[in-house]
Parts: structure tokens; sequence; C-alpha cells
């Protein structure tokens, strides 16, 4: 670095000094994780307040829950192409051997095949090729089921304690 450079004071944004920061702990050579306290020295180093840390603790919590919240979801709906993938080899599979067996040749089952094969693509095709906010309100509505058939089950398990 010559002379010159090293007179120049640099000023970053915040934006900048994150990222930095994000870079600089993400090459540290630390084993393991960091403790709370941990998180306040270096907060405390930073000079950013405990009141500010704990918001954006409860902030960077209620994010993580709905990232699982979001990766349930998506995993369901993984699940439920899978099922219904399999439903259809299955049928369809038992259809054509049937159609083999009983005609010698493919005939009726053809038609079953495609026309649920249709199905089951167009429906494959719904279902994840969503845009933002198609994602969003089919995510909700999974959601709403679910918070449902948890308070339900916390009901009827409250419900046979006391019994």
């Amino acid at each position: 670095m010559s002379v010159s450079e090293s007179r120049i004071t640099r000023s970053y944004n915040q934006e900048e000094i994150q990222q930095i920061l994000h870079l600089a702990i993400s090459r540290q050579s630390y084993e393991g994780d960091f403790t709370r306290e941990q998180l306040l020295e270096i907060a405390t180093e930073l000079e950013i307040s405990s009141e500010n840390l704990e918001v954006a603790e409860k902030e960077w919590l209620a994010l993580q829950g709905e990232r699982q919240k979001r990766q349930a979801f998506n995993t369901y709906r993984v699940g439920r192409f899978k099922k219904s993938l399999g439903k259809y080899a299955i049928v369809n599979t038992f259809l054509v051997l049937l159609n083999l067996v009983s005609g010698g040749y493919l005939s009726w089952s053809l038609y079953i095949l495609l026309f649920w094969g249709l199905a089951l693509g167009l429906n494959t095709w719904n279902n994840f090729h969503l845009q933002e906010e198609e994602y969003e309100k089919a995510f909700q509505q999974w959601y709403r089921k679910y918070q449902m058939r948890e308070s339900i089950t916390t009901f009827f398990n409250k419900l046979l304690k006391a019994w």
C-alpha cells in the first residue's frame, strides 16, 4: 500500500460494514458455536446497545421460526407430490397389466394413463411454479390448517390427561 493510499480515509455505509464483518466472522477460525455472552461481548465492542441487540435477536428468532414453517410447507408439498406420483404409478401399472392380460394389447388403459398423467402434470406445475403472491397464499392456507390441527390435537391431549 502506498503512502497516498494510507492517507486516504475510507468510509463505508452500513450495508458494506455488514458485508465486511460477515466475511470476517465467517473466515474466523473459531471451533464451535458462540455463546450468548460472547454475542453480548461482540455487540459491546461494536458499541451496539443491549436493547438493540435484544430486539435484533428476537427478530432473528422470529425469522428462523418463519423459515422453519416454510421449510415444513415445502416438505409437505413434496411429500404430497410423491404420494400422488406413487398412486399414479401403482394404479396405472395395474391397469396396463390388466389390459395386456385381458386383451393382449394396450387399448383403454392408455387413455387412463394419459389423462391421469396430464392431470398429475398440471397439478405439479401449479404447485411448484407458483409466483410469490400465489406461494404466499398457498402457504397461509396450509399454515391455517396446520394451526387448526395443532389446536385440536392439543385440546384432545389435555382432555385425555384430565380424564
